[in-house]
């Protein structure tokens, strides 16, 4: 973005944050990277946070969704204000969650993954009390975007033997296509989750929120290459904060949790590749950062592990758990190349 638009969109956010809260904006600055929608404001004795969205539709969903569910949980901002494309909340927090996991220790790490996991529940539970499984748009439902999910099996290809080629694509496509029955976040990867003063752990960017099977937040974080908790570790702590009031059985939301997460591991694979085609691999500590993709070749293999043990647990993508495996060598070989290149430039 053109400095000249950045201190565009700047200026347009301070100008209305005084007009809504009839206080100067004593400074501004964007926690994400110049680039992203949210800027910090901080006003006298407070700060909030300014979203400028691409759309007056994403907004005012963003801001419906955040009013509806304060009333049932204490695990999202405050929506404080809507003027025009610009959604005013409560700041949550400096301390994102993909950097502040990584600062524990393993048992810290562990806790709070818990309550990260036990967080989403409480939030789609109070989506379920605010009835909004009857009025937000429903999410996955087009047979083109499920069609996507599942041919992205192909793409490992590139990176193995290909066996996901081979699996019934229409049958998966059919068992993708679940009923919308629960409220769903989405884009639940830990940087959109932050620790605030009280040490509260909150969720973040709800501009995509709706409604499907309910599985697909967990796949997100599951799905997310830089959490580093290992999916063993995650499939139990899942399995010991899943409440059935949600909808489902235990053993049929696992079943597909096993089945998405497969698919978007996948994605989120292609678009780490893809990326690093583009531009390089890039730093992890820059990457957490900015909440960026993570193209490292280290969470690019964590994310072929989380593939790998979540294929294998149904026997119709059972043969994408050997494409993963064999593509998570292809990263560490990456990782031990890029290794033994240091020490030569060292030595």
């Amino acid at each position: 973005m053109a400095k000249k638009t950045r201190n565009k969109r700047m200026t347009r956010v301070m100008e209305s944050a005084e007009k809504v809260f009839r206080e100067p904006v004593e400074s501004i600055s964007a926690p994400g990277g110049e680039n992203r929608s949210s800027y910090r404001l901080h006003l006298p004795g407070r700060s909030v946070v300014a979203t400028l969205r691409p759309t007056f539709q994403r907004t005012h969903l963003e801001a419906y969704t955040l009013r509806r569910l304060a009333p049932f949980c204490d695990d999202i901002p405050e929506c404080l204000a809507v003027d025009g494309v610009i959604l005013f909340q409560s700041d949550v927090g400096s301390r994102r969650l993909n950097r502040e996991i990584i600062a524990r220790d393993p048992e810290d790490r562990l806790a709070l993954a818990a309550e990260s996991v036990a967080a989403i529940f409480r939030i789609q539970m109070a989506g379920q009390k605010a009835g909004l499984r009857d009025i937000l748009p429903h999410l996955g439902q087009n047979d083109d975007w499920i069609e996507n999910l599942v041919h992205s099996a192909d793409f490992l290809a590139e990176l193995s033997a290909g066996r996901g080629r081979e699996i019934d694509k229409a049958q998966l496509c059919a068992r993708i296509a679940a009923p919308a029955q629960q409220f769903v976040k989405w884009d639940c990867r830990s940087g959109n989750a932050a620790l605030g003063e009280d040490d509260r752990l909150r969720w973040f960017d709800f501009e995509y929120s709706g409604i499907r099977h309910g599985a697909e937040d967990l796949a997100w974080l599951l799905g997310d290459e830089v959490w580093p908790i290992a999916p063993e570790d995650m499939l139990d702590i899942i399995t010991d904060a899943y409440d059935p009031a949600l909808g489902h059985t235990l053993d049929a939301y696992l079943d597909y949790l096993a089945l998405y997460t497969t698919f978007h591991c996948i994605q989120r694979l292609q678009l780490v590749v893809r990326e690093s085609e583009k531009r390089g691999w890039q730093s992890m500590r820059r990457i957490r950062k900015y909440d960026d993709a993570g193209v490292h070749p280290q969470f690019a293999a964590h994310l072929c592990r989380v593939g790998a043990l979540f294929a294998r647990r149904n026997t119709m993508t059972a043969p994408i758990a050997r494409d993963f495996e064999e593509a998570e060598q292809v990263f560490v070989t990456l990782l031990r190349d890029g290794m033994k290149q240091k020490m030569l430039e060292k030595a």
